[in-house]
């Protein structure tokens, strides 16, 4: 009984998710960033092409 308790009050593992939720999130956020900034380098790019042929 005295583990079970133990075990239901240990915060480590709840802390080490948190992290992970924070980090999957910049990642997501930084991938469609640059997702957006690529398309619209790659449109600008094209552009610049066009104009010089």
């Amino acid at each position: 009984m005295k583990l079970l308790k133990s075990f239901l009050r240990d915060q480590s593992g709840a802390t080490a998710i948190e992290y992970g939720l924070i980090a999957a999130l910049i990642s997501v956020v930084a991938i469609a960033t640059l997702t957006t900034i690529g398309t619209k380098l790659n449109a600008k790019l094209d552009a610049v092409s066009n104009g010089l042929n």
